[in-house]
């Protein structure tokens, strides 16, 4: 569900294991449990900001929630969206502003349910056709999904970096969304900035050299790119395998959460690279692609695709595996505070940081180019 929802739901959780299982088991209600029997874990852990913490805060706090038993819905992964405390506080304003008698409780209901249908209906309307729950009477139930930070780079209005010649666009840039942004969500900034601006922005940059002619098309590395992807075209629509390419993409995306997610440790990255190099070479081997590679084949581009995931999340794994601390998007579990708070290790992790390709993912190299603060002080964010 959109992010707009937590401006006024209040996220929480069984405050009893017991209940947490009754409730997966349906044995029980959420509306049947008592104000002193929720964990409104957000608010309790981060009184300052509540339900409104950033997204990577909000999302870990989720997954350490249901990873500890107390998740509700059948996969033990979700929390509650609660609007009836916004439907109250909506309806009792209305009803001030109107004159009305405040002591209605039917009324209150009535006046703040049409103010939260005016913001959210459209999105009320979705879960219910989805879960056949009604949200405005049932807590929502909603769990976190992979779209956390990894930075907010700084753009001009061209959408060009402090780097000439290098742009970053969607989600990758502060523009819309700050620090806290980058994964599928912003869908619309994507297609503002690919369809609407780099265009003509990039266009503009590389005007001075389109003068040179076509780019030849013979040199060694251009042919051996060629080469490699006409041999996995080839591969594929020869390979005749038992598994669609869809089995492949949902096995690697469950790997991928369970232990290269929003928190992660060593041994379960360890595992996750066994897994995700297992799982290639399967892949390689047992993928079925129908159709040919004459015309347009979604299935064929949807393998290409597959490969490049099976490999760059082997490289995520093994990225996280190196870096020993947790910072922002990247929660390393043997790196935290008491309270369950990220710990920095400015010292040995103040650099950028790129992966040579090497063939494979277990290959790679990495450089590392420091980052030097003279005016800045580097200091370790806080939400309580």
């Amino acid at each position: 569900m959109s992010e707009s929802l937590r401006n006024d739901g209040r996220i929480w959780v069984p405050a009893k294991l017991e209940d947490a299982q009754a409730i997966r088991d349906g044995k029980k209600k959420p509306t049947e449990l008592s104000e002193e029997d929720r964990d409104y874990y957000l608010e309790r852990r981060y009184p300052s900001f509540g339900n409104l913490v950033p997204r990577d805060v909000a999302s870990r706090a989720a997954k350490e929630r249901s990873d500890a038993g107390f998740g509700v819905n059948k996969t033990g992964e979700a929390v509650y969206l609660d609007f009836a405390a916004a439907i109250q506080r909506y309806g009792k304003e209305q009803a001030y502003i109107k004159g009305l008698d405040a002591s209605d409780e039917k009324l209150i209901i009535e006046l703040g349910a049409a103010i939260v249908a005016n913001k959210y209906g459209n999105l009320f309307q979705m879960y219910y056709k989805i879960v056949d729950e009604d949200p405005y009477k049932t807590p929502m139930m909603i769990y976190p999904a992979v779209h956390y930070t990894m930075g907010g780079t700084w753009v001009d209005y061209n959408l060009q970096t402090t780097i000439p010649g290098c742009f970053s666009i969607g989600e990758s840039n502060f523009s819309d969304h700050g620090a806290n942004r980058l994964g599928a969500s912003a869908l619309m900034q994507g297609l503002a900035d690919g369809y609407f601006v780099l265009p003509y922005t990039i266009g503009d940059y590389l005007s001075p050299d389109i003068k040179m002619g076509p780019i030849p098309t013979d040199s060694p590395e251009f042919e051996a790119a060629e080469k490699g992807v006409i041999e996995q075209i080839e591969k594929f629509m020869n390979n005749n395998g038992t598994h669609s390419v869809d089995y492949f993409h949902r096995k690697l995306g469950k790997i991928m959460w369970d232990k290269v997610g929003m928190a992660r440790n060593a041994e379960g990255l360890n595992e996750a690279i066994v897994e995700i190099a297992a799982l290639r070479e399967e892949f390689y081997k047992d993928v079925k692609v129908p159709g040919t590679d004459k015309g347009f084949n979604q299935e064929l581009e949807k393998a290409a695709r597959v490969a490049d995931f099976l490999e760059l999340g082997e490289l995520f794994a093994k990225d996280a595996l190196h870096r020993n601390e947790s910072c922002g998007g990247h929660f390393r579990e043997e790196y935290q505070t008491a309270d369950g708070e990220a710990t920095r290790d400015d010292e040995n992790f103040a650099y950028v940081a790129a992966w040579e390709y090497k063939g494979k993912p277990s290959d790679a190299v990495l450089h590392k180019e420091a980052l030097v603060f003279d005016n800045v002080k580097l200091v370790t964010r806080s939400y309580k």
